[in-house]
């Protein structure tokens, strides 16, 4: 093999037409050798002899797109020490852009004996690992330009790659749970039907099967473990997995930014699937282990983990920071992502221990070009002392707001005392977010995600059901704040399956009429159910698909959520870029009412009732005191939202005049068809709310 000096820069296989760069950090290493493997699985290696600044690295003339590679790395075995190489593991690049093939589950993949863990292993895991793979940067993009919608306008969908697709009846069967489902006709028109403007797709970067959950009879179906940072997930691809899982992804991208619709990535920078000091021998910690992960202080043969998975990337290590600020930065400019969802983003800012919004990920965030320009979302919180960190994040980013989650599940299940925290929710969450001077559109709000019950599953059960788990009920939550309306799962009750309708009506209400950026996770939309399984992340079957064979139900489930995003969408008081401050419009109104059922404003001691669970909101359309993009004043319709969490219908009298002489219905939960254009409400008039229902009125003269 002939070989060249190469460079140092940049790290990972860069073909450039005529051969392949190849480039390894390691700190740790004594020797590396580049392993090419052939189709028939043979190896040829090729010593990297020049190192600078501990970057390997060597030329090949003539390699190119599709080529197999992996590293053997030779350098100190002492774990007692942090150091964990082992020449006999043939190791994923890092920064390998595709990867061909899955790991197997054999003893050879482990540094250890099985059953003797203080004796290495030496066996050679060639044919049980998974492959880097060389790939090209040609791709046609023609004219396609990112929708850079503004998060004012922003409606995200959660979703999985295969759950969405793997049964639509309209998919053909060889595309079904594939990028290229996702870039199909019939998905992007659900999408653009219901008014959709990003899909936030459940983890893509190449990742691991649990050998666990493989002698189970189950799999990773979440994706939570992740090995390849700047990889596709192959067994998404239709294609194949020489490289062509990334023309493909790509070309989902490329569909779905035609239709409007921009590409969030939720990605695990936290932790890697190598698991604990018991974790298999894949890549970092073959090819340097102290620099790449947190050890104990004082015991460096274990490791720190604040994830919950065995292991923490150590993010104070410049090499950790350039590797994932390198993924970031390819997912932007190469595969035309437009934003991000961290996993336990609190991880990311434990630059030593304690949880620091300062750190220099954050820096590095802040600074950058690219990556400070596309949407940053994160979960806020992981499992370490002082890990969670809602309202805490820098000003650049937005935030998953849990306690939006928990304050309306409070608020409609019935809970006492919850009406405060649910007013606060509702109007963007300033609580949280005012103090560093961000907006509402730090807030994600949502009600349910991947984690958890489905919609229908929350109004459904009481209590988790997750025997398929095979882990006799010890994963996933089991403080829920659902409410089964009557009856534990399912039932042929016709008045508890018309309140579980209502109830699910009443969380999209008020999730799309919230200030802030909603999000609904797949499938809510259409009634999906779990059968009370809050915890499917090893559930790769029609447990947790989304099944798109529809009862009229579910349709008119489909239709109402649609028409309250075009609510919203069409209504820029429902969706502010600023907090309510109590500006005034030509009214004399404020921007901001709370109201109670009887007509009068609302006290501090109404507030505090125990039993309040009934309030009406008046948003001022005639002062919402922003310009729009062209510095033009925004003015909008005033609307009354009427929110009955009591067991019994209640009567809500109108305000006066002066907010509005009459308004006409635009949405009504209590309804299972569409409730807008009833006669008209005239001011001081009273207006029944069944139990547990909303309305949403518009002022009606102009």
């Amino acid at each position: 093999m002939q070989t060249w000096t190469g460079h140092s820069h940049p790290l990972g296989a860069t073909y450039d037409g005529s051969g392949t760069n190849f480039a390894l950090f390691s700190e740790a290493a004594e020797k590396v050798e580049l392993a090419l493997i052939s189709d028939q699985g043979t190896e040829e290696r090729v010593r990297l002899t020049e190192v600078d600044g501990f970057v390997w690295h060597a030329y090949l003339p003539g390699v190119g797109p599709g080529q197999r590679y992996g590293y053997r790395v030779h350098g100190p075995h002492s774990p007692a020490d942090g150091q964990r190489c082992n020449p006999a593991k043939l190791l994923l690049d890092p920064y390998a852009k595709a990867v061909d093939g899955q790991v197997d589950g054999d003893e050879s993949l482990f540094g250890y004996r099985f059953g003797r863990p203080d004796e290495q292993n030496t066996k050679d895991n060639l044919g049980h690992t998974m492959l880097s793979v060389v790939t090209g940067s040609y791709f046609d993009w023609g004219d396609d330009r990112p929708p850079n919608r503004p998060y004012h306008e922003t409606v995200i969908y959660e979703a999985h790659v295969r759950g969405l697709t793997a049964t639509h009846p309209d998919l053909p069967e060889e595309i079904r749970g594939t990028y290229a489902g996702i870039g199909h006709p019939a998905i992007i028109a659900h999408l653009t039907r219901l008014g959709i403007t990003a899909i936030e797709l459940m983890p893509v970067h190449q990742f691991v099967q649990d050998g666990t959950l493989r002698e189970r009879g189950l799999s990773n179906y979440w994706g939570y473990n992740t090995i390849g940072f700047f990889a596709p997930h192959n067994a998404y691809a239709s294609t194949g997995t020489r490289g062509q899982q990334v023309d493909e992804f790509k070309t989902m991208v490329k569909a779905l930014h035609a239709a409007g619709i921009e590409v969030i990535l939720d990605v695990v920078y936290n932790h890697t699937a190598e698991g604990n000091e018991l974790g298999p021998t894949l890549s970092f910690r073959g090819i340097d282990n102290a620099a790449y992960y947190r050890l104990v202080d004082g015991d460096r043969e274990h490791y720190y983990d604040t994830t919950g998975t065995g292991n923490s990337l150590l993010m104070r290590h410049p090499s950790v920071l350039q590797l994932i600020m390198d993924s970031l930065r390819y997912w932007v400019l190469e595969m035309r992502v437009d934003g991000f969802r961290f996993d336990l983003a609190a991880t990311l800012a434990r630059q030593f221990h304690e949880v620091d919004r300062l750190s220099a990920f954050f820096d590095l965030v802040q600074q950058d070009p690219v990556v400070s320009r596309v949407k940053l979302i994160a979960e806020p919180w992981d499992i370490g002392d002082g890990g969670y960190q809602v309202g805490n994040f820098p000003p650049l980013w937005t935030e998953w707001n849990g306690k939006y989650r928990d304050a309306v599940r409070d608020f409609w299940r019935g809970e006492e005392s919850a009406l405060a925290e649910f007013g606060s929710r509702l109007t963007g969450s300033s609580d949280l977010y005012q103090h560093d001077r961000r907006r509402p559109l730090a807030s994600i709000n949502f009600v349910t995600a991947h984690d958890g019950f489905t919609l229908r599953d929350l109004v459904s059960y009481n209590d988790k059901h997750n025997e398929a788990n095979g882990e006799d009920g010890n994963d996933g939550e089991s403080a829920n704040r659902s409410w089964n309306c009557g009856a534990e799962g399912e039932t042929d009750d016709p008045d508890i399956l018309a309140l579980r309708a209502r109830q699910q009506r009443n969380l999209l209400t008020t999730l799309l009429v919230s200030q802030g950026v909603p999000m609904l996770a797949h499938g809510d939309e259409l009634g999906r159910t779990q059968q009370g399984n809050n915890n499917v992340y090893c559930q790769d079957n029609e447990l947790a698909w989304v099944d798109w064979d529809l009862d009229a139900g579910q349709r008119d489930l489909l239709d109402f959520t649609g028409r309250l995003i075009r609510l919203r969408n069409d209504h820029p008081v429902l969706r502010r870029r600023r907090f309510f401050r109590g500006d005034t419009g030509a009214d004399g109104l404020p921007d901001l009412v709370w109201l109670r059922p009887d007509g009068g404003e609302m006290q501090d001691t109404n507030w505090q009732r125990g039993d309040a669970r009934a309030i009406t909101v008046f948003l001022n359309g005639d002062a919402i005191s922003e310009p729009d993009p062209r510095g033009d004043r925004v003015t909008d319709d005033s609307f009354l939202i009427l929110l009955n969490g009591h067991h019994e219908p209640l009567d809500f009298r109108l305000p006066a005049e002066r907010y509005g002489v009459s308004w006409r219905v635009a949405v009504n939960t209590a309804e299972e068809k569409d409730a807008s254009g009833e006669s008209e409400l005239k001011a001081g008039s009273t207006v029944r709310a069944e139990a547990r229902s909303t309305l949403v009125l518009i002022r009606a003269e102009d």
